[in-house]
């Protein structure tokens, strides 16, 4: 009888519990809104929470390697925009196949990613400059590279396709899902299959726990750490494509503010900021939140800059929650 108060006491001060407690404030947000409004119960407005959600959550995957090994990356939004520019390039300036465009737009997400992870291992420089450096860089590049003008893709409807037409509606006539949100929760299953089953994901753990100790066992710890920047650079240039197919456009002045939102979902997902803890269904609950709390909002007409107040007491109520259970631990 004395072994299960200590269970019970167990459960509630791990990381799982922060992923039940984040699903539950889901349900609760989801609730709420479908009682207060209508509208927010629809098929299409169900969609339209998914859409919105399938950026956000390919970033968060790739945050969610950073943060775990005790680091930060604020350059996934504008390297975003950079890939969907070079995804642009590619298709519609240089007329390459579209396969070899997508992939070309996620390589130089992750050739940023990789370049942040040399800065950081290599050079010793902090990750919150090193990362803002290739915000500014990428940023500024992705600007002179479209000559500040948008890349449209309309000689190429097929591009468009592969994000927002819908398999499941084609197989199922009237569930229209669109292929963007199969090809989010798709790379958070590579990105889960990564994290817990591969040896880069026992490094990226072994890095937030303790990296004296990972160095000192022997692991060389700048090329993981490189590796682990290169995947987050490698998400947001995923992020890129599937941000260009959905606007038909490459838009070289969007992206900034998409990584505050990509580190609010994996904080809120109960990933901590101290590093060592966290999980891919994590992020993609706390990208779920993000995205019915804005549009639960939206559709009461609360005013944008208040929604962003709410999210912001929502990010800081997430950390202060992981600091008191690290303390009770």
């Amino acid at each position: 009888m004395k072994s299960e108060p200590k269970t019970v006491k167990t459960l509630f001060r791990s990381d799982a519990m922060q992923r039940i407690m984040a699903f539950g404030a889901l349900i609760v947000l989801a609730v709420g809104f479908s009682l207060a409004s209508p509208y927010f119960r629809t098929f299409d407005n169900f969609v339209g929470i998914l859409l919105a959600t399938a950026v956000n959550g390919v970033l968060g995957l790739g945050v969610t390697f950073v943060i775990i090994t005790a680091g930060i990356d604020l350059s996934v939004g504008t390297v975003l925009t950079f890939s969907a520019v070079m995804t642009g390039v590619f298709i519609t300036n240089w007329h390459l196949p579209i396969p070899l465009g997508i992939l070309g737009g996620v390589l130089a997400g992750a050739l940023a990613g990789f370049i942040n992870g040399v800065v950081i291992s290599r050079m010793k420089i902090p990750p919150f400059i090193a990362t803002l450096g290739m915000l500014y860089a990428t940023k500024g590049l992705s600007l002179v590279i479209s000559e500040l003008k948008p890349i449209y893709f309309n000689d190429t409807p097929a591009f468009r396709e592969m994000a927002m037409g819908s398999i499941l509606g084609k197989i199922i006539p009237g569930f229209e899902i669109p292929n963007a949100v199969l090809i989010m929760f798709g790379a958070a299953i590579i990105a889960h299959l990564i994290l817990s089953r591969t040896i880069l994901g026992r490094y990226t753990f072994a890095l937030g726990s303790n990296e004296e100790a990972t160095r000192l066992s022997g692991v060389n710890v700048a090329s993981w750490k490189t590796a682990v920047y290169s995947l987050c650079g490698l998400f947001s240039g995923l992020g890129g494509v599937l941000m260009a197919a959905r606007l038909n456009s490459a838009q070289p002045a969007l992206g900034a503010g998409y990584e505050l939102d990509a580190i609010a979902a994996v904080v809120i997902g109960g990933t901590s900021l101290s590093g060592g803890e966290g999980s891919i269904l994590g992020t993609i609950i706390g990208a779920f939140i993000i995205s019915t709390l804005t549009n639960g909002l939206r559709i009461l007409s609360v005013p944008q800059e208040w929604q962003m107040v709410v999210t912001g007491g929502i990010v800081v109520l997430a950390v202060y929650l992981d600091i008191l259970r690290r303390r009770r631990n």
